[in-house]
């Protein structure tokens, strides 16, 4: 069974960067949605942004201009940029793929691929 493996997290101030990486344990193909989702302490998960097989992206409204989601199909990993982080974007992220595409954002919470997460805390 393919398992995902995300790396990348830490603690930072606010206004600073971290960039995430998710690799999966053997070779999955270009036609898998992939995406990224968060969870805060006391609150649901949210899916946050999304790369299709065609490079389409996704965001949710609050981190539109912050994140940028890409993909490198040739090492098979996908990667969450974040930038001018704020306090609001502490939680456990958490890398998560699936075939097909979405339409919308909060379609990555279906995913049937994920990995265990990565801690960000933004102070």
């Amino acid at each position: 069974h393919v398992q995902l493996v995300e790396s990348g997290g830490g603690s930072v101030q606010a206004g600073g960067s971290l960039r995430l990486s998710c690799a999966p344990s053997e070779y999955m193909d270009s036609r898998y949605t992939w995406g990224w989702a968060r969870q805060a302490p006391g609150k649901e998960r949210e899916g946050v942004a999304a790369i299709d097989e065609d490079a389409a992206t996704f965001y949710t409204p609050s981190v539109k201009g912050r994140f940028t989601i890409s993909k490198d199909n040739a090492k098979n990993v996908v990667y969450l940029e974040m930038n001018n982080l704020k306090p609001e974007d502490t939680g456990m992220y958490y890398c998560a793929a699936e075939r097909g595409h979405i339409v919308r954002i909060r379609e990555v919470l279906d995913f049937g691929y994920w990995g265990p997460g990565t801690q960000v805390t933004v102070s």
